[in-house]
């Protein structure tokens, strides 16, 4: 007699790796894809039908922010985790990577943030670690040992500019060291990429020609102007190359960045390029106001349409969310005053799927891969990423064909907004599994997800 899987997704049409969408049913046995069998092949104790729905891997969000309140440094208690992977699961993602910052070491309090996460988490997570101390560079190499093999620096934090944060200023000397200590072990460099040293300048001039924000979003833009993201990019995955260490370029948001990451992969850089959703989706004509200030600042429309002309060339390998939980209150105070980002989770996989399938046409092979396996392969979660046998089964199961307003009653954030508010989507997540376990089920969070995401230990190779 065949064995029998713990539960079967049948009936639905899968999108598996090299094959594209294919009619199958997708068998898990204790967290893991067991088979990919074909249509009501499978045995199962379980059945779940699935008739009409399109199979996916779940998302991987390789850039978020858990924080607590007004503070987005880290997660302090377990509802910090239960809310914002609630709104992962909404939006299809089943595992995402959360940067972590502080002014002391992390060594210390690694398991605590471990604890704390898994208590109220219902996806699985990794952390990012902002280094920006002696003592942290010191600690960097057992940060990989542990299973954190990614950093970040803020390359804009020079100065007093990081006391908002509790950062202290590097510079590029600590930046290349930084790179020196990954390439030595196997680690990744995650930069934030702006010369804010012109920015300072490019803002002094802003404010005075618009001291009460009259412009908005455009007036946001032009204080920190994609040439000044570009030229950080440049720096960083130049002294990436010299020194052999790979760059994820993060939240990449312009044309004019994009091209500077472009020159350096073609110079022999490891660079691998990701975007945000909201950069494809927004720009300064985005009718959000204070709402939509973010760094780096959503920019003009043709930026975002060179963005999507790179996903469609195959030149962006990942999309994020660079999502932020912080309270609507964050806002207040015009654009001079309202708080940078912004959350993202809620929306994932619906907006691109909405904006970038259904309203542009690309194909799910143009999409699925930067929100799944290719973050997974970067970030080290080897395990994720794909509908294969042996893998772990996240899995988002999607209806291409919905219709619904994205609106507080379906969000699970507690920021409790959302940029995409009042939007119509083609796209709904129906059911998301983590390691086999729905999150989300039939539209529904599920109250017995909370608590069994993980920690996921990621080696990049």
């Amino acid at each position: 007699m065949a064995h029998q899987a713990d539960l079967a997704l049948r009936g639905g049409v899968a999108f598996l790796p090299g094959l594209g969408l294919q009619q199958a049913d997708i068998l898990i046995t204790d967290g893991a894809i067991a088979a990919i069998a074909a249509p009501g092949a499978g045995e199962a104790r379980e059945i779940v039908d699935v008739t009409g729905l399109t199979v996916l891997p779940g998302a991987v969000d390789a850039h978020i922010h858990l924080g607590h309140g007004m503070d987005i440094a880290r997660p302090r208690v377990p509802e910090d985790a239960k809310s914002e992977t609630g709104a992962a699961a909404i939006g299809g993602v089943t595992s995402f990577i959360s940067f972590v910052m502080s002014p002391e070491p992390y060594s210390p309090v690694f398991d605590e943030l471990c604890r704390i996460t898994e208590a109220g988490a219902r996806v699985d997570f990794s952390f990012h670690f902002v280094i920006a101390t002696e003592d942290q560079l010191a600690e960097l190499p057992d940060l990989i040992k542990r299973g954190a093999p990614s950093a970040k620096l803020f390359m804009n934090i020079r100065g007093n500019e990081g006391a908002r944060l509790g950062l202290p200023g590097t510079d590029d000397g600590f930046l290349f060291r930084l790179l020196e200590v990954l390439a030595a072990n196997n680690g990744l460099l995650c930069p934030h990429p702006e010369n804010i040293e012109v920015a300072w300048v490019l803002r002094d001039r802003v404010t005075a020609a618009d001291p009460d924000g009259i412009g908005g979003l455009a007036t946001w833009n032009d204080t920190r102007p994609p040439f000044v993201e570009a030229d950080a990019l440049s720096r960083a995955t130049y002294f990436g190359r010299i020194t052999g260490a790979p760059v994820h370029a993060v939240h990449t948001s312009s044309g004019e960045a994009l091209d500077a990451a472009l020159r350096q992969r073609a110079a022999g850089s490891d660079v691998c390029i990701e975007t945000c959703i909201h950069y494809l989706t927004h720009d300064v004509t985005s009718a959000i106001g204070p709402i939509g200030k973010v760094n780096p600042p959503l920019r003009t429309p043709e930026d975002r349409e060179a963005l999507w002309a790179a996903i469609g060339r195959g030149d962006i390998d990942t999309i994020a969310t660079d999502h932020i939980h912080r309270p609507i209150s964050c806002k207040e105070g015009g654009i001079w005053k309202a708080q940078p980002g912004f959350p993202g989770l809620d929306a994932f996989l619906p907006a691109i799927l909405t904006y970038g399938h259904d309203k542009r046409g690309l194909p799910l092979d143009k999409l699925i891969p930067l929100v799944s396996e290719n973050p997974a392969r970067r970030m080290g979660l080897n395990t994720k990423g794909a509908l294969r046998p042996g893998a772990d089964a996240d899995i988002a199961v999607v209806d291409l064909n919905a219709d619904w307003v994205v609106g507080k009653d379906n969000l699970g954030t507690d920021a409790g907004y959302s940029i995409y508010e009042g939007e119509r989507m083609s796209a709904r997540v129906v059911h998301t599994m983590t390691r086999g376990r729905f999150a989300l089920r039939d539209g529904a969070l599920q109250a017995d997800a909370v608590g069994t995401g993980r920690f996921v230990v990621r080696e990049i190779t």
